[in-house]
C-alpha cells in the first residue's frame, strides 16, 4: 500500500504545483526613470475669469472646465479677483474656483486694491497647504505692485515641497528685472524642493528669465511653445520652473491649446518629485 500512496501524493503534489498562480515579481524599472511622486502642475493667466471674446462675462465655468480637463492637482493662478465690482462684489475668485474645480486647499495673495475688492494671484491645491505667505515683490514708482504667493504642499506620502507662484510687470523692464532679482534672491538660501509657476511678462532671450535660469530650471527650455495671444500665439511669457535637479525629473510639458477661456493659454507640466 505504501506504493500506491506514495504515487498518489506525487501525482496530486504535481498537479497542485502545475495549477498555482506564480510568485508576482515587482515591476521593472525603465532605465533611466526616475523613481518617486508624480505631480501635475498647472500654471495659468485666468484674466479674472473673463473670455476676450466676451467683454461683459464672467465665466467661471470656462475657467473650471479648462482646470479639471487638465487633471492638474497644484495650480497657480494669476489675475484673479476677489470681491471687486468688475467680477462681483461678492465673489471670492479664488474661493469658488477652487471648490468649482473640487480642490479643497486654496491660498490668495493681494497684489493691489482694486474695484472695492482685491486683485492678485492665488494657488489651488488637492492636497494641504501650510506656511502660506505672500512675498511683495519691488515696485517703481507709478507700477503695479507685484507678489510671491508661496505655500508648503504636502503629499499624501508626507513629502513636501514649496510651490511659488507670481506675475511680473509688464510695463518696465527694469522693474520686471528687479522683481526677478528679488526671487532669485528670496530662495538662493532655500534648500527644500521648489516649483515656481506664473505669467513673468518676459521671453525667454529676456534678461528676467536668463537670469531666472540662474536659480530654476524650466521644464521647458528650447522651442517652448508660444503662450500668446491664444489666437495665432507668437510669445511665451508663461513658465513653469523648479529648483533642484536632484530633486525634480520633468515627465513632460505642454501648452493648452483652449482659445475662449482667457487671454493666455495654460502652461501643464508633469514632475516627478525624486525619493
Amino acid at each position: 500500500m505504501s506504493k500506491y500512496i506514495l504515487l498518489f501524493h506525487l501525482l496530486f503534489g504535481f498537479s497542485a504545483c502545475a495549477n498555482s498562480e506564480p510568485t508576482a515579481k515587482p515591476p521593472t524599472p525603465i532605465p533611466g526613470e526616475q523613481q518617486g511622486k508624480s505631480i501635475k502642475v498647472l500654471s495659468y493667466n485666468i484674466h479674472h475669469s473673463n473670455p476676450p471674446s466676451r467683454p461683459d462675462l464672467i465665466d467661471l465655468d470656462a475657467i473650471a472646465k479648462v482646470i479639471k480637463e487638465s487633471e492638474a492637482e497644484v495650480v497657480g493662478l494669476q489675475e484673479v479677483d476677489v470681491f471687486t465690482s468688475r467680477s462681483g462684489s461678492d465673489l471670492h475668485m479664488a474661493k469658488e474656483l477652487a471648490e468649482l474645480v473640487g480642490m479643497p486647499y486654496f491660498y490668495f495673495s493681494k497684489g493691489i486694491d482694486y474695484q472695492g475688492g482685491e486683485y492678485g494671484t492665488a494657488i489651488l491645491s488637492k492636497y494641504p497647504l501650510s506656511d502660506t505667505k505672500t512675498v511683495l515683490l519691488p515696485a517703481e514708482e507709478g507700477t503695479e505692485q507685484r507678489t510671491i504667493s508661496l505655500a508648503t504642499v504636502t503629499l499624501e506620502e508626507g513629502v513636501r515641497f514649496q510651490f511659488a507662484n507670481t506675475h511680473l510687470d509688464f510695463s518696465s523692464a527694469t522693474n520686471s528685472l528687479s522683481q526677478a532679482e528679488k526671487i532669485g534672491e528670496y530662495f538662493s538660501e532655500e534648500t527644500s524642493p521648489i516649483i515656481l509657476v506664473g505669467d513673468f511678462n518676459s521671453t525667454p532671450d529676456s534678461a528676467p528669465i536668463r537670469l531666472l535660469d540662474g536659480s530654476f530650471t524650466r521644464t521647458c527650455k528650447n522651442d517652448c511653445a508660444p503662450t500668446i495671444p491664444v489666437i495665432n500665439p507668437k510669445k511665451t511669457i508663461d513658465f513653469i520652473m523648479y529648483r533642484g535637479a536632484e530633486d525634480f525629473a520633468v515627465k513632460s510639458h505642454r501648452v493648452i491649446q483652449e482659445t475662449y477661456a482667457s487671454d493666455h493659454l495654460p502652461v501643464l507640466a508633469e514632475l516627478t518629485l525624486i525619493n
